[in-house]
């Protein structure tokens, strides 16, 4: 079992900054990555970036790439997600999620985070 705990999320005006930290505890040895996901009510869930748990590889939906950086944060055993240049239709609960392969699918993250909401809004 892996537990996940995210926080940073909150409110913040177009084109402001967010910082997402999701941190694991427990059998973090079967962790081949970590992802970042966003979901809203009636869509569906959509991988926003993930990173390798060595932090080689790295991520980024089309979306996202040149405004989000995902690291890895070794002190918390986790990662964080760096949101720039924040847009209305960014606005989510962004979950943290890890699987035991490099992989985009959504479907083979085994563990997941409770949420966080990021509202971008003026």
């Amino acid at each position: 079992q892996v537990q996940l705990v995210e926080s940073g999320g909150g409110l913040v005006q177009p084109g402001g900054s967010l910082r997402l930290s999701c941190a694991a505890s427990g059998s973090i040895f079967s962790i081949n990555a970590m992802g970042w996901f966003r979901q809203n009510p009636g869509k569906d869930r959509e991988l926003v970036a993930s990173i390798s748990w060595n932090g080689v590889s790295t991520y980024y939906a089309p979306s996202v790439k040149g405004r989000f950086t995902i690291s890895r944060n070794t002190a918390k055993n986790g990662m964080d997600l760096q949101m720039n240049s924040l847009k209305r239709e960014d606005t989510a609960v962004y979950y943290c999620a890890t699987s035991r392969d490099w992989t985009t699918d959504g479907a083979r993250y085994d563990y997941w985070g409770q949420g966080t909401q990021v509202s971008v809004s003026s």
